[in-house]
């Protein structure tokens, strides 16, 4: 979606999100990822699997709704921070949950020594050396937002690409996707955004090596708070990321509102509060004149974000918009009454 108005105001020649918030109805791009990986895993079983996973909401949700549709076990493990009504919208896919002190490397941890015992098969985004599990077959499903963002921007072709991450998985897929469909185009200018607070992927390309972060990883982008760079996705990161931003909560949250009410004649998007980080690096940068210069962020670039979730957590969205998205949805449709919304 071309969003003409805002990129005025930030003196680009374009600016175009893509919107995740309605895949599947299961309100982020995750369902592309731990979908498509459980489909894979148990198409091959020769017996009925139980599948498990840690989340910070999103994937755990994707995963759920695979495993419902497979028709086997899920079990989902959720750190302490993870909010209840995440918890609800997991549980009606039919998983089993598991509470776990800690953040979410430490459920990450928790979930796969349970697999191990019991015999389970881990769905996770994320993976270390020597043990890519289902984490390629998840990256693998993230191509296809590539694909369908590609076609829609038809002859335009990006010149900065800004992606937002947790363990890099998204932001790799994306980035290894660009690469493959560029063909003669030059490949864009590659951001990779995460919170200050889980900074794994910054701290990573600063040592030139995986790094970890370190504290309770807390933020409000909650599908970010990951301490521990996928292996998998940092070998193409590494080396194929032109800036990585590590930000504070704060421009994400303003970059719901600016989604929520847009520069005239943009459309209104629903953007969770990690939907909006990229758009936040995006406007965090054009404050910082060194930063855009460095960038070479000006009127003639052209620039694609991904709104990777919608109001996944309804409360906390009403509380940094001012009101439901069910009003947003419905001030969008009022603009745009051939679009169907939920």
């Amino acid at each position: 979606m071309a969003l003409a108005g805002l990129a005025a105001r930030l003196g680009l020649g374009a600016l175009w999100v893509k919107d995740e918030g309605l895949r599947f109805g299961l309100g982020s791009f995750k369902a592309l990822g731990g979908a498509y990986a459980v489909s894979d895993v148990t198409a091959s079983a020769v017996e009925l699997v139980t599948v498990a996973s840690a989340t910070d909401g999103n994937h755990g949700r994707s995963v759920a709704w695979g495993a419902q549709q497979a028709g086997c076990r899920c079990v989902i493990y959720l750190h302490e921070t993870v909010s209840e009504e995440r918890e609800r919208a997991i549980r009606a896919y039919g998983a089993d949950i598991v509470r776990t002190p800690g953040n979410y490397d430490e459920s990450s941890r928790r979930c796969h020594e349970d697999a191990r015992e019991s015999g389970w098969i881990v769905v996770s985004d994320t993976a270390q050396d020597g043990d890519p599990g289902c984490a390629l077959e998840v990256m693998q499903g993230y191509g296809v937002m590539v694909d369908e963002a590609v076609a829609q921007l038809d002859a335009d072709w990006p010149t900065h690409v800004v992606v937002q991450a947790g363990c890099g998985g998204l932001a790799a897929a994306v980035r290894a996707h660009l690469a493959a469909l560029r063909r003669d185009r030059p490949l864009p200018a590659f951001i990779v955004v995460e919170p200050t607070s889980a900074d794994c992927l910054y701290r990573s390309a600063v040592a030139g090596e995986r790094r970890v972060a370190p504290g309770d990883l807390e933020t409000v982008m909650a599908g970010l708070a990951v301490g521990e760079t996928s292996a998998p996705a940092w070998e193409i990161l590494g080396p194929g990321t032109d800036a990585f931003v590590a930000m504070p909560d704060p421009p994400a949250l303003e970059a719901m509102r600016v989604l929520a009410d847009p520069a005239p004649g943009d459309l209104p998007i629903v953007a969770g509060e990690t939907g909006g980080a990229g758009l936040g690096a995006l406007l965090a940068i054009h404050g910082d004149p060194i930063a855009r210069e460095l960038l070479r962020l000006d009127a003639e670039s052209r620039v694609l974000v991904i709104n990777t979730e919608a109001d996944t957590d309804a409360d906390i969205y009403r509380a940094v918009v001012g009101r439901p998205a069910a009003a947003v949805r419905g001030e969008r449709s009022e603009q745009f009454p051939m679009e169907k919304t939920k």
